[in-house]
């Protein structure tokens, strides 16, 4: 029932949650990128894909209560996650990383109240409006 939250399914695939299956985790993989999630859930990296967050605490609830292992890629950004799971009083028991944030010009960092779409966009033609978010 302890839970692995992290973040990025992309260049680095799904070796986290795959990690995670291996530590005997539930583990929680968060993915802005919603190609980038599909592609690692279709490839096998994750066990389970969801995209809404009330879903998402159903599952956790669920699979702490079954102890279940379970890898699930979230298709939004990680800090709903952290924010959310604070106010149901679901602990995470370790966090992680796997996004390329040392480089946000090119898409290693996404703010949170902004869609995936038009981060990108802010970053090739908008750079000092993204740099200020």
């Amino acid at each position: 029932g302890k839970i692995f939250l992290t973040a990025g399914l992309g260049g680095m695939s799904g070796a986290q949650p795959k990690a995670g299956n291996i530590a005997g985790c539930i583990t929680i993989a968060a993915e802005v990128n919603s190609k980038a999630a599909t592609k690692r859930h279709e490839q096998g990296w994750v066990d389970v894909l969801i995209d809404n967050m009330d879903d998402l605490i159903i599952r956790v609830k669920q699979a702490q209560q079954t102890n279940e292992v379970v890898s699930i890629a979230y298709i939004g950004n990680i800090v709903e996650i952290w924010e959310r799971f604070d106010k149901e009083n679901i602990f995470i028991h370790v966090g992680s990383d796997q996004t390329s944030l040392h480089i946000p010009w090119t898409g290693g960092y996404y703010p949170v109240d902004i869609s995936y779409e038009e981060s990108n966009r802010l970053i090739r033609e908008e750079p000092e409006v993204f740099t200020n978010i």
